[in-house]
Parts: C-alpha cells; sequence; structure tokens
C-alpha cells in the first residue's frame, strides 16, 4: 500500500519533481544569491516535513520559496504552510463557476495521487461562509451543441443511482464508470442546448457523481482530489440551489478534516452547513460530525450538545431523507457517540455505544462497518481486553482489505503498536502479522 504524503511541504516537492535532497541544494543555492550561506541538507528538510515540526523559520521560509519558484509575497501573505505549492485557493462560489471546477477537479485528479488535504482551513472556512450566505442562481446554459433530450437524462439519473446502491465491496470497481458519467455530464453542460429545467437535473447530478468520486478519492487517500471534487460539487448544487446536497459535500469536507485530525475548521464548516439545512435527517448527520470535532478538541459540554441535537433531529424525521444522507440512522448515532466518549476518555461507555451500533448495522455498508470495528477494537484496548480487541481488529482489517478501502487499512493498522507489547496474548500475532502483510 502506497504511503500518503504526510506534510504540505514533501506534496509542494511531489509537484515539482524534487527530492530532499534537490529542495536542500535549491535552498543552498537560493542563499548564495543573497551573498549567504545556508548549511541546508536533506537530513534537515527531513525534519521540517514531520508532522507536527516546527515550521522553517522566516528567511528559510523565503529561501524555500526560491527553490521552489513561489512568489515571496505570498509567503507573507499566507503563512507557513498554505504558501507552498499545492495549497491553492478554491474557485468562489457564485461565479458561475461550476463547470470549470468540476473540470479542474478531473484535470488535477490525474496528478494528485497520494496528497495531503488541498484546500486550507481558511479557504474551507471561506467556502463554507459563502455557500452559507450567497444566494443560488443559474448561469446563462451554453450554446453550439444539439438539445438534451430530457429522457436521456432519465437514464443518466437511473444508472447512476444504480452504481451508487451498489453494495460497499462492489463498489471498489465502479471508479471508472463514475469518471466517464461525470465526463458526459459536465460536456453536456458545456457545450449542449437545455432548458433550465433540464440544465437544473444535469447540475444535481453532477453534484451527486462530484460528490460520490469525492468519497471514492478520500477512501483511497487521495485527500487533494477529493477535496476538489467535493468543491466542484459544491458549485454544482449551489447552482442548482439544492441547500440540503451543498449542507452535505461541506459536511464531508468537515469530515475529512476530522479524518486527517484538523478538527477545529471543521466545527466552523458544519456552522455554516447547518444553517441551510432543512432535511432532519441531514441535520442529525451534521451534528454528529461536529460532536466528533468537539470530542477531539476535548470540548465535552459542546460535544454532549451536538449529540443531544442530533438525536432529537433523528427522532423527528418523518420525509424520506435526500439520497446521500439516506443511511444515516440510529446504527451511526450510536457509534459516532461512541467514538467521541473514546476521545473523550471514557471507553467503558464508548465500548457499549460502539458495540449497541455495529449490531444495528445493516450487511450492505462494510465500509462503515469496518470503520466501526476498529473503533470498537480501540475502546476494547482502552480497557486492557487485550484478546478480544486483537480479534476485533484482525476482523476490522480483513474486511478493509476485501473492499479495497486504504484509508480503511490504514486506521486498523495504526493500533498495531499498541498491540507490541501484548505478542504471546491469543489473538495478537495473528492480528500483527496480518497488519504487516497489509502494509
Amino acid at each position: 500500500m502506497e504511503a500518503p504524503i504526510q506534510h504540505p511541504l514533501a506534496f509542494a516537492r511531489h509537484l515539482k519533481g524534487m527530492s530532499q535532497s534537490d529542495l536542500a541544494t535549491g535552498v543552498k543555492d537560493a542563499a548564495r544569491r543573497q551573498d549567504r550561506r545556508a548549511g541546508t541538507t536533506k537530513q534537515q528538510v527531513s525534519v521540517w516535513e514531520r508532522p507536527g515540526a516546527r515550521p522553517p523559520d522566516d528567511w528559510y521560509q523565503l529561501l524555500i520559496a526560491d527553490a521552489l519558484g513561489v512568489n515571496p509575497a505570498d509567503v507573507t501573505a499566507l503563512g507557513w504552510p498554505y504558501w507552498l505549492p499545492g495549497c491553492e485557493a478554491p474557485i468562489p462560489l457564485g461565479t458561475g463557476a461550476s463547470v470549470a471546477a468540476l473540470r479542474e477537479a478531473q484535470r488535477r485528479a490525474m496528478l494528485d495521487r497520494r496528497t495531503i488535504l488541498a484546500i486550507t482551513p481558511v479557504a474551507l472556512a471561506s467556502l463554507a461562509h459563502q455557500w452559507a450566505t450567497l444566494d443560488p442562481a443559474l448561469a446563462a446554459t451554453a450554446a453550439d451543441g444539439q438539445r438534451v433530450d430530457p429522457e436521456f437524462v432519465d437514464w443518466l439519473e437511473a444508472s447512476v443511482r444504480h452504481l451508487t446502491a451498489l453494495a460497499t465491496a462492489e463498489r471498489q470497481h465502479t471508479a471508472q464508470l463514475l469518471d466517464s458519467y461525470l465526463d458526459t455530464v459536465v460536456g453536456l453542460l458545456e457545450s449542449a442546448h437545455y432548458s433550465e429545467a433540464t440544465g437544473l437535473r444535469l447540475h444535481v447530478l453532477a453534484a451527486s457523481l462530484a460528490q460520490t468520486i469525492g468519497w471514492h478519492k478520500f477512501d483511497y487517500e487521495h485527500h487533494a482530489a477529493a477535496g476538489r471534487y467535493w468543491h466542484a460539487a459544491l458549485h454544482s448544487a449551489h447552482q442548482a440551489g439544492d441547500s440540503d446536497r451543498g449542507a452535505g459535500i461541506l459536511s464531508d469536507l468537515a469530515y475529512q478534516s476530522i479524518w486527517l485530525r484538523q478538527a477545529a475548521p471543521a466545527v466552523d464548516v458544519l456552522d455554516h452547513a447547518l444553517t441551510r439545512t432543512q432535511d432532519h435527517t441531514a441535520r442529525a448527520l451534521l451534528h454528529v460530525r461536529k460532536a466528533r470535532a468537539h470530542a477531539m478538541l476535548d470540548e465535552g459540554r459542546s460535544c454532549r450538545r451536538a449529540l443531544d441535537a442530533a438525536e432529537h433531529s433523528l427522532n423527528t424525521a418523518t420525509d424520506e431523507p435526500p439520497a446521500w444522507c439516506s443511511w444515516m440512522g440510529p446504527a451511526d448515532l450510536s457509534v459516532d457517540a461512541g467514538r467521541c466518549l473514546i476521545d473523550l476518555d471514557e471507553p467503558g461507555p464508548a465500548h457499549h455505544q460502539i458495540t449497541q451500533g455495529v449490531e444495528l448495522l445493516p450487511k450492505s455498508r462494510d465500509k462503515t462497518r469496518t470503520v466501526f470495528l476498529a473503533y470498537e477494537a480501540e475502546s476494547l484496548l482502552q480497557q486492557r481486553e487485550i484478546d478480544q480487541s486483537a480479534a476485533t481488529a484482525y476482523e476490522s482489517l480483513r474486511l478493509a482489505q476485501q473492499i479495497g478501502a486504504s484509508r480503511c487499512i490504514r486506521q486498523v493498522r495504526q493500533l498495531a503498536p499498541a498491540f507490541q507489547k501484548h505478542q504471546g496474548v491469543e489473538g495478537v500475532d495473528r492480528f500483527l502479522d496480518a497488519a504487516r502483510s497489509a502494509a
């Protein structure tokens, strides 16, 4: 399994085709152009790229910018690490640029393979604010093409519904099909004749496809590509006036931030999303994700308020929920509450909530099951139920391998170091062997 690039500086080098040694040489050359010396080595670059490392000082940042071909004014204006290549600002909403955003997501996805989160926390918050405050308006329809038959749009919608409704284990094989459907829809939006009603349907379909493809990219740890597809999906949903789907896409971006341990910006994004979300099931999902972010920030009171709000929204839901959140139910609420309790250092109640939720989960949702089982294994570890934890972690890992989601494989493999000191306990060696073979 190819390791994801964990630091923005490493990603910037990746985009420029530079090794750590190349960057060190570039920094030294930049210093010489100022008649100064910089003793930068490959080892120093490696130190800068460690997760959580102290940023280079201001002078070294300017030298790095020179080596990477970045305008020095951006270093001061954007700050570390957001001036680095690969941390581009998203296209603003309300510009009628949904097609451009969709094409940009497709183009960049061909380049971004193992990349970190591409949208900075500041840009993500700005995007969420735009969505919460701008009135959606359909852009002028394109000309120069044939008229779109509404029956063809019927067929596209039905085909996409079928693909996205497949069981989790089968969805890993649909990525190319979904890409081709999105390419078709964007091509129609670019050049075909269509009525306003048909254009609305095409934008909704583009949003649905881009959102689903974003999840494919996220599951395979192509985080920058996932962010760009979700950004493009938000444009299309906004242009179609689909506020509930837009809120769902914002919550996907927030969930990605939570997964990557960036909880603070997720809270702000979810607050914006909740301002224009009407469906009760959708609101339950947003509150659950907000609870997760608060738990990571050790904000227990806010976390519990969000969980209470999620439970209330779910219990008062009577209408058929939107397709993108139709899966949300008591199982998700229970397990995510348990995950929050793990972060709040309450492993006993956490385990009760998680096991209760796993039992309620439908068989078709194997990806969710592997994530939930990893949570359960972690809660058992905290309670020193080592053999049971190892068995649960092994089950989670095998299921993650079957569905082919590398982020889920990595999630459960991250438990392996905690088992090292328990080798010889029943089930531990089996899990550790499986974790090593999954590397």
